[in-house]
């Protein structure tokens, strides 16, 4: 594996906040971790929480709501953003963005949270192969198999 990989790969895992696999022979794939998790996510002059709300607002305004619980479960693993952070986000989008586009993103965070809360109840992380599955859809069209390691 070449250093670009390598630094791409290892970006898109701090993104995610989860290890994502490393597929080979996908030209989507590829580009994502090369470019635009080894050479975007990486340049300085912008934090990761910063880069979290850009891209957390990107998604509100396009309507993704899959990418949007994606990049709201990643924030709060990695410590960038706090519930009460991302409800004000989303409170805050509302008013540039109009009702429907910003009420998505609060049930996104509500759902998360929700989520988060039930499983740490239970004494369980949230569900990773859902969040990278989700990831790989997003960036490849690629799936884990239920027998693979994530």
């Amino acid at each position: 594996m070449d250093e670009l990989r390598q630094k791409g790969l290892a970006k898109m895992n701090e993104v995610y906040g989860w290890e994502m696999p490393d597929i080979q022979g996908d030209p989507y794939f590829d580009l994502t971790v090369d470019h635009l998790f080894g050479t975007i996510w990486t340049r300085p002059g912008l934090s990761m929480r910063e880069k979290r709300m850009m891209t957390l607002t990107c998604v509100t305004a396009v309507g993704n709501a899959d990418l949007a619980e994606i990049q709201v479960n990643a924030a709060l693993h990695n410590g960038e953003l706090t519930g009460a952070e991302l409800k004000e986000m989303a409170v805050f989008l509302t008013h540039y963005l109009g009702f429907p586009l910003g009420s998505k993103l609060d049930g996104v965070v509500s759902k998360v949270l929700a989520k988060r809360k039930k499983a740490a109840e239970k004494g369980e992380s949230e569900d990773k192969k859902a969040n990278v599955n989700a990831a790989l859809n997003m960036h490849s069209g690629s799936k884990l198999d239920d027998d693979q390691d994530r």
